[in-house]
């Protein structure tokens, strides 16, 4: 089954500080969450995926990994402890129990379901109820890029038009940029985790095509560099390194960083916002 981007899991050392560069970006953020496990988020919706801006929370132990259970807090934490910057690819999921299962089968994570929910609040103020079930999926040779399918129980409670209106346009995340030392090397994984072959590009680079249209690339360093200006790969491993968001009118978003001082090049059809004025991740804006 092919699978959309659900969301995007970003780690920065300051919430509130990459909350503020977002709207300076023309996104609406939404207000801080705490999780029992550890971390805190800040979330902008868009029409069928999401950002997650997140960080670990201050003087809160982080419970292990075990053997079946894949401790997301430590994730995120072990993470930061090293770098900020696009942390996690989430894709949808209808299923995450027997995703669970698949990925056994497959080799590629050994872990347990994880169920949470939480109560929230519409636009009017009125509360909602939100559950989810995730399931987990490792590449041993990418500890610093994670993965998991999200399977949402009450999505009528979670996706909402009003939290969806940006400044910018902003339709969907459309492409997620994997940098890799030896693309090649991340295929058998990637394709039991997406659940589709890959095309082949150019050389070893490998492009997934996903529900809605958008995709997951992977490529070397170089050639992110090449697709993306300044990115931070890192050079002995996989890592993420950029994303691209689909907005309405470009001409409007590139008045709006220029207006907002915001670093950014023309790249073909895109503008990109480097990694490092964006907290470790490279953005891209393309016209729907």
């Amino acid at each position: 089954m092919q699978r959309r981007i659900d969301h995007l899991v970003v780690a920065v050392q300051d919430l509130d500080g990459a909350a503020a560069f977002y709207e300076r970006l023309g996104f609406q953020v939404g207000a801080r969450n705490r999780h029992p496990w550890g971390t805190e988020n800040r979330i902008v919706q868009m029409r069928t995926s999401f950002i997650e801006l997140i960080t670990a929370s201050a003087g809160v132990a982080m419970a292990p990994d075990e053997a079946t259970t894949f401790s997301f807090g430590a994730f995120v934490k072990n993470y930061l402890a090293r770098r900020e910057g696009l942390a996690m690819l989430v894709l949808d999921t209808a299923d995450a129990k027997a995703d669970a299962l698949t990925f056994r089968q497959a080799g590629i994570g050994d872990f347990e379901p994880f169920f949470f929910e939480r109560s929230g609040r519409k636009p009017d103020g009125s509360p909602v109820h939100v559950a989810f079930t995730l399931a987990f999926a490792q590449a041993i040779t990418a500890p610093l890029a994670g993965f998991f399918v999200c399977q949402q129980h009450f999505p009528e409670n979670f996706w909402n038009a009003a939290y969806q209106r940006h400044g910018n346009g902003a339709q969907d995340v459309e492409v997620v940029a994997l940098s890799a030392p030896s693309p090649e090397d991340m295929e058998a994984f990637l394709s039991a985790f997406a659940g589709v072959a890959p095309t082949h590009p150019a050389f070893h680079d490998l492009a997934y095509p996903l529900a809605g249209g958008g995709h997951l690339d992977v490529m070397t360093p170089d050639d992110a560099g090449e697709l993306y200006g300044s990115v931070e790969a890192e050079l002995d491993q996989p890592a993420f390194v950029a994303y691209t968001v689909r907005v309405d009118d470009l001409h409007a978003q590139e008045r709006r960083l220029a207006d907002a001082h915001i670093p950014f090049s023309r790249m073909g059809t895109r503008l990109v916002v480097p990694a490092s004025a964006a907290f470790g991740v490279a953005i891209a804006f393309e016209a729907t």
